[in-house]
């Protein structure tokens, strides 16, 4: 019996969107390490980036500059075959209260961009035989997201459109795929669940017994980039540690 299977993306050129820190970073940095070109996108220059990573300034919310973006990367790179939309989030808001504003902001960030850099990258992917588009999801987007309706909403649409995309794209050997993001600890952890006893609470509710870390998403992301991935298109990958225990088995225990 053959060891693992390494995962040899040399030749291939990805962009990861929201890929200087968090979550998005992991990913970028394991999709690096596989030997493949990446490009990283935010509004902002980070002060520093591992090796092996390019920024690019875009507002991706913006369709002309993720536009922009990709066809800068196809002249300087010569291809593009990844795509892995991850950037996106939402502060907390009282839906009764939110303004239009702050639901049109969300809904822009955590849907509309994905389609903007999925358009874009169609034309290239299907120029080098197909590519793969991975789309990060989250746990708010399949079950009630309460003080986060807009970003629950938009993510429920992600996962939608990443399964039409499936559809429309799969002729042209493009893979369109969802990784349902379960809760995790990142940078931003204390300000979403509270100290480090909190935090321990939390994790060990999760059937795996802690919360989710970078590597673990960015795991996920390789193997749907990779040929092992070959046939695998439209699917949603819950990478949640076994998922969020049902509040009335505690109820109906007396808890």
């Amino acid at each position: 019996m053959k060891g693992r299977q390494e995962i040899d993306l040399s030749g291939r050129v990805a962009i990861v969107t929201g890929g200087t820190r968090g979550l998005g970073l992991a990913m970028a940095r394991m999709l690096a390490d596989s030997g493949a070109p990446v490009v990283v996108c935010g509004r902002n220059q980070p002060d520093a980036l591992p090796a092996g990573l390019e920024f690019r300034a875009a507002d991706i919310r913006e369709a002309d500059q993720a536009r922009a973006l990709v066809e800068g990367v196809v002249a300087d790179h010569g291809r593009l075959d990844i795509l892995v939309n991850n950037a996106g989030g939402s502060p907390q808001a009282d839906a009764a209260t939110a303004s239009p504003r702050f639901f049109d902001a969300i809904v822009r960030l955590n849907l509309h961009a994905a389609m903007y850099m999925a358009q874009a990258a169609h034309a290239p992917m299907r120029a080098v035989g197909g590519g793969s588009v991975v789309n990060i999801a989250s746990v708010s987007g399949i079950r009630p997201s309460p003080q986060t309706a807009a970003y629950g909403a938009a993510k429920a649409g992600l996962l939608n459109l990443t399964q039409s995309l499936a559809q429309e794209w799969g002729p042209d050997g493009i893979r369109v795929n969802a990784v349902i993001v379960g809760l995790m600890q990142t940078e931003t952890t204390d300000a979403t669940y509270g100290g480090a006893e909190a935090q321990a609470a939390v994790g060990n509710s999760l059937p795996l017994r802690r919360m989710g870390r970078g590597e673990d998403i960015a795991g996920a992301v390789l193997w749907l980039c990779s040929d092992l991935a070959s046939w695998v298109s439209g699917a949603r990958i819950n990478v949640d540690g076994g998922g969020e225990r049902p509040y009335f088995l505690d109820l109906v225990k007396g808890n």
